[in-house]
């Protein structure tokens, strides 16, 4: 009988194929004791470890499937070894951590290492002479031409309102008297809003000359200090019903003649607010030549503010004797909302982690605390974003080779904690003044209460200086570069510390004074100040004598 298949098939009984011939025992035997005799002929002479190993490969040669095992036997050696080994791991109090280089702030721990050698120093080096080099070339003058004779005809009044502060507010200005300028129209004296933190209500002629800002535009832009009456009626003498165009921010100035334009000639008056950064940096010649007009020749500070800020400037060149009258401004940037927003960490502890959180919600409320927002003072400080404090200003300066006898106007609000920061200021440059220092408390009284006017007298000084320090960056120190610019025929002294190679340089507490002089004046030795500032000037706009 015949075996069923379980496969399926073709309906036909197929014959199983015959089976192989079995190999002759005889030949078998004699083909293993040759590779018998061979083997002993080469093991005979080798040592057992030798012998063992031999063994071994032969076997793997022979039974290759041995491999596949060979992953198996590891994990299992390994899995036994791990468990004849004690992993108990002792967790330590404190696990120290490698921060960044730069990323905390060392620098009262590094003045204190190099005090005694900076007080010792008594090297008579006039750094205001020695540390600036200029560039080839020759110097430029300004090319602002003012335009004689009449005007055309408007085309309608445009009211802006300028937000923000002192500087913010100088901007939308000089784009406003630009941008009136390019559509030929009216310009109504600009209306300074209201902010919550300068809390400043002062007008347009509080802070700048009103009669000397139109008369030096008069042939460029008609300006005038209010709307007619008759077009006033068209709107119930609302504001509010006027209709206030809401442009994006550095808008280019064909927008303004492919949008506003049109709009202006069909209802002769319209509002724009806010202002402030509503217009594109790149724009055409006669527009920066408008912007410029404004900022350095229409722009003039009231007489009561003028007549401060020069008298100022007097008894600072008076206390500057030793420099030929020359000395330093400097512009710092260390207020308690400034901290605060950096979210920077420096060495007041407790009381100064609990001051910043309250400024945060004062100034910003919920900003900081929302879902998901890590601060991370540590890689601000790494970045360069960190407020310099007045220790660090006062390190900086005396790597540079200015001594304590260099004078030096300094520009801010209110210092946070500024009885503990300023002390080592102080210190380092006894010469220091502020305004408050070179004025009496009655010649301050009518600008006590106003930030703006306390901020241009700030800037009337530093405008005069021989060299200005900037330390945060703002609206403040870009027009006073360009300003210092123009009044100097393109050269002027400045000083911009790259925030980022300073903080590892105050961080570095192995450093010794020397070297410390040495990589401060190498980092900054080359300084020669031509910022091309985007505002200011350009040489669309300045000749070279």
């Amino acid at each position: 009988m015949h075996a069923k298949n379980r496969l399926p098939s073709s309906g036909h009984n197929t014959p199983s194929p015959p089976a192989s011939p079995l190999r002759s025992p005889r030949l078998r035997h004699s083909r293993t004791g040759k590779a018998a005799n061979r083997f002993a002929l080469g093991v005979s002479n080798r040592s057992v470890a030798q012998r063992v190993a031999w063994i071994v490969l032969s076997v793997l040669l022979r039974r290759q499937g041995v491999f596949l095992f060979a992953p198996l036997l590891y994990i299992s050696g390994m899995l036994f070894y791990m468990g004849t080994v004690s992993f108990d791991v002792v967790v330590p109090d404190v696990i120290k951590v490698r921060r960044a280089p730069g990323s905390v702030y060392r620098s009262p721990v590094l003045y204190a290492k190099l005090r005694h050698e900076m007080d010792a120093d008594n090297s008579s080096s006039d750094a205001m002479s020695t540390i600036w080099k200029h560039a080839k070339g020759g110097d430029w003058r300004p090319c602002i031409n003012k335009f004689s004779g009449g005007l055309p005809e408007s085309n309608g009044y445009i009211y802006v309102e300028a937000n923000g502060g002192l500087n913010q507010q100088r901007t939308s200005i000089c784009n406003a008297v630009a941008v009136a300028g390019y559509l030929n129209a009216t310009l109504v004296i600009p209306n300074f809003h209201f902010h919550s933190i300068w809390r400043d209500p002062s007008k347009f002629s509080d802070i700048y000359d009103e009669e000397f800002f139109v008369k030096t535009l008069e042939n460029d832009v008609r300006i005038v200090d209010s709307v007619p009456g008759y077009l006033m009626e068209r709107f119930d003498h609302n504001l509010t019903n006027v209709f206030n165009f809401r442009i994006k921010a550095w808008a280019p100035i064909q927008y303004y003649k492919d949008t506003v334009l049109p709009r202006l000639l069909e209802e002769k008056f319209i509002r724009i607010s806010p202002f402030a950064n509503r217009l594109s940096f790149d724009a055409p010649p006669e527009v920066q030549r408008l912007r410029c007009l404004a900022n350095y020749e229409a722009l003039r500070f009231s007489n009561p503010l003028l007549t401060m800020g020069e008298t100022l400037v007097s008894r600072m060149k008076e206390k500057s004797a030793k420099h030929g009258g020359k000395y330093i401004s400097v512009h710092l940037r260390f207020e308690e909302d400034m901290v605060a927003f950096s979210c920077c960490v420096y060495d007041g502890g407790s009381k100064e982690r609990e001051d910043m959180i309250a400024a945060r919600e004062r100034g910003w409320k919920g900003k900081f605390t929302k879902p998901g927002r890590v601060l991370r003072p540590g890689a601000n400080r790494v970045n360069g974003k960190c407020p310099l404090t007045p220790l660090e200003v006062g390190l900086m300066l005396r790597g540079m080779g200015f001594d304590n006898g260099t004078s030096i106007f300094l520009a801010s609000g209110r210092i946070y904690d500024s009885e503990r920061h300023m002390a080592p200021l102080l210190e380092m440059f006894p010469l220091l003044q502020t305004k408050e220092m070179l004025a009496s408390p009655e010649e301050l009284a009518p600008f006590k209460n106003y930030s703006s006017r306390m901020a241009a007298i700030d800037y009337t000084v530093c405008l005069h200086s021989e060299v200005f320090v900037t330390t945060q960056g703002g609206n403040f120190p870009h027009f006073l570069l360009g300003h210092r610019r123009y009044l100097f025929n393109g050269h002027s002294k400045t000083i911009r510390p790259d925030k980022r190679k300073l903080a590892v340089h105050f961080d570095n507490l192995k450093i010794g004074y020397d070297f410390y002089i040495y990589i401060i004046k190498l980092q900054y030795i080359y300084l020669w100040v031509y910022f091309q500032i985007w505002f200011s000037y350009s040489k669309s706009n300045t000749c070279e004598v």
